[in-house]
Order: structure tokens, then sequence, then C-alpha cells
């Protein structure tokens, strides 16, 4: 893309910190946002910040007994904005930020959550609110934050050794009934399972350990899956037209030259999406649709065409992997970010509007 109309990466502010971070959200429709990692000395830690007159105000510290690894909103109601969060103990715990006090807490996984997602919760995705937590043991373990276990359980068969679960999401919950969850395990394997007739609906392996897995929408009928992937790979699913034999459609980009840690697609536009990289860089990437989404193949079966990705922007801003990355749902290109250089940064991303 012309430089002079590509989207500018501009670091609008710059923290330092006494932990590791391992994630950070925006506190829905607010101006502060929640720092979740670990102490050196083990245990975790929450911090609340706002963005106050150009710079920003601690306004919260809790200490956990564990360090925190993931955590999301995605399953509170706006009116109580209350953080569900996944520590190294494998406690899945939700949190009320007024106090930090605990007001549900469970012990999800035998070892360390390592990831979470939410849905249901902020008038996103239909059906009841619900939380997802993948960890260390190998287990996906789908959670109503009304009852203390869990409503489905995914677990390695007996015997084999457990893949470590590293990325879960949720997608599809575009009415009261259909859900999917999504799972990506450090042996490459990515499982689609649906929600609402309890199936395996579709597996495939992209041969790195798949560190992080986003859906471009989660309320909608699912469209298409982000796999981030190690060496320096990341993948793109059509989830629109499944194959019998070939799956779903997809196109693999190299980026970053290092681990592809995450990424991330604009609220506002789920065409363009953030990847966040080993190498403390992010790269602003916009996906566009093939002239046909499918066509027929020797038998009249429909199978999916991949589209293409544009790469808009890149800038490194860190010295070490880039671990978190988080838009603004309400303000277009504001997004806050972690690295394990133990620094938090404030971006705007400027000309989205126009792409």
């Amino acid at each position: 893309m012309d430089t002079t109309a590509a989207p500018q990466l501009i670091e609008h502010l710059n923290k330092s910190l006494t932990f590791t971070p391992f994630d950070t959200k925006w506190i829905p429709n607010s101006a502060r946002f929640v720092l979740m990692g670990q102490h050196p000395r083990a245990t975790g830690t929450i911090q609340v910040y706002e963005l106050a007159s150009g710079e920003l105000k601690l306004l919260h510290e809790w200490e956990k007994p564990h360090g925190i690894k993931c955590g999301t909103f995605g399953a509170t109601s706006i009116a109580q904005r209350q953080l569900a969060y996944g520590d190294y103990n494998g406690n899945l715990v939700i949190c009320d930020l007024e106090h930090g006090q605990a007001a549900f807490s469970v012990q999800g996984h035998g070892s360390i959550i390592n990831a979470i997602d939410g849905c249901g919760g902020l008038n996103i995705g239909g059906g009841a609110p619900e939380l997802v937590t993948g960890g260390r043991d190998g287990c996906v373990r789908v959670w109503d934050p009304r009852q203390k276990e869990a409503v489905v359980s995914l677990e390695p068969a007996e015997g084999e050794t457990p893949a470590d679960c590293w990325t879960v999401a949720f997608g599809n919950s575009f009415n009261d009934e259909d859900r999917c969850i999504c799972a990506g395990y450090d042996n490459g394997d990515v499982k689609l399972f649906d929600l609402r007739t309890m199936t395996l609906r579709w597996d495939t392996n992209v041969k790195n350990g798949v560190c992080g897995v986003e859906f471009d929408r989660k309320d909608i009928q699912m469209n298409k899956l982000l796999v981030a992937t190690l060496e320096s790979k990341f993948s793109i699913y059509d989830l629109r037209t499944f194959h019998p034999e070939e799956g779903y459609a997809g196109l693999t980009e190299k980026a970053h030259n290092s681990t592809v840690w995450l990424g991330r697609h604009l609220p506002q536009n789920r065409d363009v999406f953030m990847t966040c990289g080993g190498n403390g860089a992010l790269n602003l990437y916009k996906y566009s649709y093939p002239s046909q989404r499918s066509v027929k193949d020797a038998d009249g079966i429909a199978r999916g065409v991949p589209g293409t990705v544009e790469l808009l922007n890149q800038r490194e801003v860190a010295t070490q992997p880039i671990v978190s990355f988080d838009w603004h749902p309400d303000r277009l290109g504001l997004a806050v970010m972690a690295a394990l250089d133990q620094t938090c940064r404030v971006f705007i991303v400027t000309k989205l509007n126009t792409l």
C-alpha cells in the first residue's frame, strides 16, 4: 500500500512495569483498561489504569496468590463489568473490579490455564453468558458463571500424552442455540467444536504450535478464522464453505520472522486485523475476499476459495514479544498492548475509517 495513504501506528502512552504482563483488556464502555501478570515472586497482579489527560493513571492494584495468565470481559454484563481470569494454579476466577474481590472461583484445570474467552455478555453473541478455558492439561472446558461444574469438558483420551492447549475462542454465536469453540494446541492441531450438536465439526493440523485463534466476529455466522503459529506464520480460513474432503479453504502467510503470538480483528471492521510478533513488531493487515467465495468441484460439491491479505503497515515497538493486544470496542483505532519487556503501551492507529 502507498505509505502516504497507509494507516499510521502511533505510540500514545508508554508505561514501564515491575512485573511481567501477560494480558490486557479494555474495561467495556470506559477509558480504563486492566493489566494482568505475574510478579518475580510468582504472585499474580491485577492493575486498573485510566487514560487521564495524556497520561496513564493507576486506579487500583491487587495482588493475588498465583500468577495470572489470561482474562476476559466476554461473559459479563455491561452493568457489572466483572473480569474473568485464569491463573497459574488452574483456578478460574470472576473478579469484581470495584474492590478486587472474587465473586466466583473454581479449580478449573489441573495446572495453568493458558487461555480464556467469553461469549453472551456485553450484548455480543446470542444465548447465555459462557466462558471457555484451555489448559496445560490438554482440556478445554466451557463454564456457566452461575454454576461451579463445567458445562462441557473436552479432554484428551485416556492413555495418550495430552497436547498443551494454548488458545481458545468462541464464535458462530449468532442466535440463542448456535455456538462454536475453536481450540489450538502445541502440536499444531486446530479443533472446531459445535456446542449445539456436541460434535467435532472440523479439525486440521498446521504443523506448528498454535499460539492464537480468533473468529473475525463472535456474534455472526462463522465467517473467517485467524490462526497464529510458531515459525513466523499465520493462516486465515474461510468458514462459510465446508468441503467434505478438503475442509475449509485457507491461506498461509509468513510474518514477523519469529513467532506470531496472536492476531486481533478490528471490532469496527472485521477484514482488518493486527498480528503481534515475537520480534516486538505490530503488523496491520487487510483481508480481501475473492470474486467468488466458493466454486463447484468435479463432483458438483461446493469448495471454498481463499482470499488475499495485504500488509498495510508494520512497526517494531518493543524489544521482546508482544503477548497481548486489545482494540477498544468503541474508539476506532485505539488499542492497548503488553510486551515481555515489562511495558504496557497505548497505541493509536490512524486512517482506519478509509479502508
